[in-house]
């Protein structure tokens, strides 16, 4: 293999060598137990406390108002369950969400409707994108809670959050999303964006998988994630994993730091992909052209598989993916492409490729090479292009 590319930043990214090295000493040398009263043990609480900072700076949060979880799918279920269980008892048992989002929302809102919830999923349409006016009408005297994703993880599509929050703050419904694609991408600020509830991760953004945060507006007191000791104002307890919480804090520092410069940089390669891509007939971008996140390129070819398109990707030197990678073993087209209107056979066809910090113009060279030809190969060997082909010579 000549050249390798990554191009799944949306599945996880390389973590950063300022990560790297900020971490370290808390393996070795400052290992202290935060809880402690001494010196070593002070030390990491510092640590801590300063991760908490810089988590809460990125979101234009306080610092009481982050709490750190092993990850974003942690952080999605402490919000949700948290919100419908804590106003499900005063007889809120209605939430709003969409039909795109990721399965660790879906998923939690499922379990619920089992407890009792009733839930209404609201339609994207086929660029990606919610309609705010759709929230509006959706919502309901009983209605507890409204979650919907910053930025889609499969098709990068951005959400109009501002306009949703406003919404759900005049009709005094709690209001939560799932940044963790969004965060380093977009400029987030859950006070002017009306954001009640937020969940990020570390490992989308240069950081170590294992750690996310939740931010939940002050006042908001949800029912603790686990019991025990008094970590995370005692509301989460265990032992703090003092190094990835470094990691985390370093790593969204350096994503937020300067958003704008970052992602228009990224978005040129993105730009550039696009257009080599969609090249080859009879391919399709999903989602939104513009209102997208910048590294994120979605795309369906008519007449093949993508786990097939993947391994020969794969075999030469590209690693991309079908969607979800939390979703990775399913043979099921993604439900995000459903959800916007695509029929099975072209949704079963999907790449998505998401470049980012790492990535350069020599990286879009190599893919635009290998990709046609590998579509082209499977599409000769596909009883389906077959069909489609046959399809266009009959006379109308």
């Amino acid at each position: 293999m000549d050249r390798f590319v990554y191009a799944d930043n949306a599945a996880t990214t390389r973590v950063s060598d300022a990560v790297v090295q900020a971490m370290l000493p808390y393996f070795t040398e400052h290992y202290g137990n935060p809880s402690s009263l001494y010196h070593m043990g002070q030390e990491a609480h510092a640590a801590v406390d300063e991760a908490r900072k810089k988590v809460a700076k990125a979101l234009g949060a306080a610092e009481n108002e982050i709490f750190f979880t092993s990850g974003g799918s942690e952080a999605d279920n402490w919000a949700i369950k948290g919100v419908a269980r804590k106003l499900g008892a005063q007889g809120k048992k209605h939430i709003i969400t969409t039909k795109f989002e990721h399965h660790a929302v879906l998923h939690t809102v499922q379990a619920l409707e089992k407890e009792g919830f009733e839930v209404t999923y609201l339609d994207v349409y086929h660029n990606g994108v919610v309609h705010p006016e759709d929230v509006a009408a959706a919502i309901r005297p009983d209605t507890c809670l409204v979650t919907i994703l910053y930025a889609n993880n499969e098709i990068g599509t951005i959400q109009p959050i501002p306009q949703i929050g406003r919404i759900c703050k005049d009709n005094g419904v709690l209001f939560h999303t799932d940044a963790v694609q969004a965060v380093g991408q977009v400029e987030i600020d859950v006070k002017d964006q009306c954001i009640d509830l937020l969940s990020l991760s570390g490992h989308k953004l240069h950081g170590p998988k294992g750690i996310g945060a939740l931010y939940c507006r002050r006042g908001l007191r949800l029912p603790n994630l686990i019991e025990g000791g008094a970590q995370e104002s005692g509301r989460r307890a265990g032992t703090e994993n003092v190094p990835s919480i470094v990691g985390l804090g370093v790593a969204i520092e350096e994503a937020c730091r300067d958003i704008p410069g970052r992602t228009k940089e990224i978005a040129k390669l993105r730009d550039a992909l696009i257009e080599e891509v969609l090249k080859i007939p009879r391919s399709r971008l999903n989602g939104d052209r513009e209102q997208r996140l910048c590294g994120n390129a979605n795309f369906c070819f008519e007449g093949i598989e993508g786990e097939s398109l993947l391994l020969l990707l794969d075999f030469n030197g590209v690693a991309g993916s079908s969607g979800s990678a939390c979703t990775s073993g399913s043979l099921d087209p993604s439900h995000v492409l459903l959800a916007i209107g695509l029929p099975h056979e072209i949704a079963h066809g999907s790449l998505r490729l998401s470049l980012g910090d790492y990535n350069t113009m020599e990286d879009v060279r190599h893919i635009a090479e290998v990709l046609p030809p590998i579509v082209q190969r499977l599409r000769d060997m596909s009883p389906l292009w077959d069909e489609i082909i046959k399809n266009e010579k009959k006379p109308n």
